[in-house]
This record gives structure tokens, sequence and C-alpha cells, in this order.
């Protein structure tokens, strides 16, 4: 059995990491997307998790399923192909840590097709979770409503995180916020950005507005189970029918902001799936601790902590 699977894009982060010699900018290579990285920090707490995804038959696809396989996160689910290469991204840091990035081409994740989903990972799911970034193709778009009817005829949680952004979105804004909402309609369990609630809610990222984006967002669709909103360096805001609330998050000094929402959203994923009887607060109090230590190293598989870590961090958090 998988606790938590997902689907979607997977690709290799070339990082800066410094200057070369001529004070041009000097990367190293990192695997990432926002899927694999969910898995990371749930693998790393406990939980047992799996892949699926479409890379290319190269060294870069060979790479990141490599990456998957040293943290415990079956492959099962990866297809391997010649018609393109394994997506790329070049991710460079202001002085905050936070990141600007730019695609090298359109990869082949969202390429993805249903008749290539592996069912037998499905079957055994607990939390399905797939990005939307899988529908910038109609083979993609299909697999994922694929992936939404399994859930829902199969009795599966799904999990979904829109992964906006604004500055790579072939899109205006009214027309994502319509193709986000029907993505959201079908989820049971919905993480934002501030970013993404402001643009289907036009709410900010107060507490107070986030208590009312959070009210609306459950209610699109069908009923959530919760809905998480991560506000950054200004921690999370949580809502259920059980218990609502706001978690201002840890101070640190950011290196590298690459994951952080996606460690975030592991470490949920793994407590709804593992530990449900953990109460919310408690599990969002978990989940910005390891979105915590997630910034402060380079990279993003490579920056999740393990959960000696978290419980360490944590621990002397509230000595």
């Amino acid at each position: 059995m998988f606790d938590v699977i997902s689907a979607g894009d997977i690709m290799i982060d070339f990082s800066q990491c410094g200057y070369g010699p001529n004070k041009t900018p000097a990367y190293e290579m990192n695997p990432g997307g926002a899927p694999a990285n969910m898995l990371v920090a749930c693998s790393l707490l406990g939980g047992k998790t799996a892949f699926i995804g479409k890379v290319g038959d190269d060294i870069f696809g060979r790479h990141v399923a490599s990456a998957l396989k040293k943290y415990g996160i079956s492959d099962e689910g990866v297809v391997y192909t010649r018609d393109d290469h394994t997506m790329i991204s070049f991710v460079s840091f202001d002085d905050e840590g936070d990141r600007s990035f730019y695609f090298v081409g359109k990869g082949v994740d969202h390429l993805l097709t249903p008749e290539e989903i592996n069912q037998s990972v499905l079957e055994r799911a607990n939390i399905i979770y797939a990005t939307y970034g899988l529908a910038k193709s109609e083979s993609g778009r299909a697999s994922l409503r694929f992936l939404q009817d399994y859930a829902e005829e199969h009795g599966k949680l799904f999990a979904v995180d829109p992964n906006y952004r604004p500055e790579s979105s072939l899109h205006n804004p009214a027309t994502v916020k319509q193709e986000f909402t029907e993505y959201i309609a079908r989820a049971d369990i919905v993480k934002l950005s501030e970013v993404e609630l402001k643009l289907l809610t036009g709410l900010g990222d107060s507490p107070e507005e986030c208590a009312k984006g959070a009210e609306i967002i459950s209610k699109i669709g069908r009923e959530k189970r919760a809905v998480f909103i991560t506000l950054g360096a200004k921690g999370a805001y949580y809502h259920s029918k059980e218990e609502s609330g706001y978690d201002p998050g840890f101070r640190v000094k950011a290196v590298d902001t690459t994951g952080c929402g996606d460690s975030f959203l592991g470490a949920i994923l793994y407590h709804l799936a593992c530990e449900p009887q953990t109460p919310l607060s408690k599990a969002v109090r978990i989940a910005n601790a390891v979105g915590a230590l997630c910034a402060m190293k380079q990279g993003a598989f490579d920056a999740m902590p393990t959960r000696a870590e978290v419980e360490a961090f944590l621990a002397e958090q509230e000595a």
C-alpha cells in the first residue's frame, strides 16, 4: 500500500549556487518538481509513496528516477519517452531566497496519457495528488481527468495544488481562475499560496481574509476535507469542519525557498494519511517546521528534513 502518490511534473532544476571566475552565475543540478518534492518530504517523515509521471529517456530522466529511489519513493509509475527531453529549469534567487524560474522548452511531463498511468499504483493509494501542471496539453488534461475520476470512483482522497507561476503562465488571469476553479471543485484537500488565494477570491493574506478565502474555497464543488493557505515566511492558515486557525510559522534565514510549499504539503498529507488522529493545528505546526528547515538549505530534494531533524527543530523552538 502507498500512503500518498503524486502525478505530474518532475524536472531538473539548475539552481544558482554562486558565481564563476568571470562573475557569471554558476548553477548546480538538482531534481525537482512540485509532485516529486512533496513526496520526498512525505517519505522522509515515514510515508510510503510513489510517483506517476513521464520523463525523457535521457540522462536527466534517469537522474530524477534514481533520485526518487534514493528517498524511498517507488518509480513504478515512471514512463520514459524519446518524444522530447525531461523538463529543465534554471532557478535564480534574490537576497531573501525567493526564486525566479526560466524553463527550457515544455518537457514531457504533460504528455502523460491515461493509458500510461499505472493503475496498480492507484489501486494501492490512500491519497492521490496531482498538480495542474499536467494540464499543459490535451493528453495531460485527459490524464488529470482520469485521476480525478479514479479517485471519485474508488473512494480515494484527491489533493491538489495549482502551483501557479504568473511569470510562466500562457493564459490571462481570468482564464486561469476559471481553470483552477474547475480543478479545485473535484478535490478533497486543497493547498493554495497567497498568490493563488488572491487570484481565486480577490482576498489578501491577513488571517482574517485567509479565513474568508478558505471558507469560499471549501464550498467550491465537493465538500472539502481541508483547505490550507501557505503564506511564505508568515506561516499558514488552515480550515476544516473540525477546526480552523492560523499558525505563524518560524523565523529562519532563508537560503532557497524552492520546494518549501511542497514540503509543507508533504507533511500535511503524511499526517492525513498516516496519523489522521493528529489535530490539524499540530499537523500544520509540524508542516511549517518542515518548510522552514527546507528554506535553510540549497535545492529541493536534498533540502528536505528528516523526521529526527524536524523533531529536534521543534524542540529547540519551543524550549
